[in-house]
């Protein structure tokens, strides 16, 4: 009998897990400060600083990812739904918001220092909730031991490093990252992470559709903007449509398929990692679609096919990626070609001047087209074979 208040794991083949309504709060706590990533960027870029914007948003998002990644795998292994927990979840979502706070001055004044404040906030919450697990599962201890030792140890560093400059602060930053990416590994040698498969794929999938969403609602504002100064509607028109035929084909394709049988072995760590990728790409493409909004209308200063790269590049990375962690598992013969097809398409389209945008997403269109085909194929073979 479990004691009142205790924490152990949860049923890795428990019915009709999803995500819940905390969950989906929490996420949407981490999408504002990914919509101010995505916001700075395009202005990065804008201004033609593309080395000071890339490199921005790739700390901030890791900033972002990481913590929600280590909530979400925690919370499908655990997740008692009692006050403690949601008071913990409580204090991570406002330490996001601390975290959104301080994009802009990461990005203006390379000042992290708020970021870094609301992150630790993030993981220091996170590790309450491993103190718990690791009082009451005396057979987990040495895993969670692990876990907690490393992450606490990290966000030591991490304030540490603040007291750096120069080299010695990149060095160190590049360092801590590889830190906080192996601890849990380091930890899952000494006993397996708890999580259910379903509910990982689901609360990934979630938080995919969140920030597609939220790059149509940021698109949607800069061509809305671009629309009051810019004469040019045909171009305008061509920008949306390409941009919601790019966004439309990324949820269908990464949606195709049930991804939850991929995570049965090691390979759950690959596939929990490499949406880093996924997530930062899907962002980036509204970032993308702002910047070239800004092209038509005059106020960016970077050539037409750099603009174009801001959409076609992270949509290529976007739909890469899916087919390396996803796609290509499910697929056979040919069909394992039309995802890395539409990703070499998609860099071509980037030298198609003003309408760019627009033949990319045809090129997506035409992957779901080709993608639908192949999979109705596919199952009516089986039902003949059968």
């Amino acid at each position: 009998m479990t004691a009142k208040g205790a924490v152990s794991a949860r049923p890795a083949d428990e019915e009709h897990r999803v995500a819940t309504p905390l969950e989906l709060f929490f996420d949407l706590c981490f999408v504002v400060a990914i919509a101010q990533a995505g916001r700075e960027l395009s202005t990065a870029i804008i201004h033609d600083q593309i080395g000071h914007g890339l490199a921005s948003y790739a700390t901030i998002f890791f900033a972002i990812w990481w913590p929600w990644m280590n909530y979400s795998w925690f919370a499908s292994g655990f997740d008692p739904d009692d006050p403690p927990f949601r008071l913990a979840t409580f204090a991570q979502m406002t330490g996001a918001l601390v975290i959104a706070a301080g994009v802009p001055r990461a990005f203006e004044k390379q000042d992290i220092v708020v970021v870094v404040i609301g992150y630790v906030i993030v993981r220091l919450a996170f590790a309450t909730q491993l103190i718990r697990v690791y009082r009451d599962n005396a057979e987990m201890r040495p895993m969670i031991g692990r876990w907690l030792a490393g992450l606490v140890t990290v966000q030591a560093c991490w304030g540490l490093e603040q007291l750096l400059h120069g080299h010695a602060f990149q060095i160190a930053f590049g360092v801590l990252v590889v830190a906080e990416l192996a601890v849990p590994f380091w930890a899952s040698r000494s006993g397996d992470i708890p999580f259910h498969p379903h509910h990982i794929v689901d609360r990934y999938g979630c938080f995919t559709l969140i920030v597609l969403g939220e790059t149509v609602a940021s698109a949607t504002v800069a061509i809305q903007e671009a629309t009051t100064v810019h004469e040019d509607l045909g171009a305008l028109i061509a920008l949306v449509l390409g941009g919601l035929l790019i966004v439309f084909a990324a949820w269908w394709i990464y949606f195709a398929y049930d991804a939850a049988d991929l995570l049965a072995d090691s390979s759950a760590f690959l596939w929990g990692y490499g949406h880093y990728f996924i997530f930062a790409a899907a962002a980036g493409i509204g970032a993308g679609i702002q910047v070239c909004a800004a092209w038509l209308t005059g106020t960016a200063h970077v050539s037409v096919t750099l603009a174009a790269a801001t959409v076609t590049v992270p949509s290529a990375v976007f739909y890469l990626m899916v087919w390396l962690l996803q796609a290509r598992h499910f697929k056979k013969g040919l069909a394992q070609a039309v995802l890395p097809a539409v990703t070499v398409a998609l860099v071509i389209c980037t030298f198609a001047g003003r309408y760019a945008v627009l033949l990319a997403g045809l090129c997506c269109a035409a992957a779901v087209v080709v993608g639908v085909y192949e999979r109705r194929l596919q199952e009516a073979n089986q039902e003949s074979a059968a």
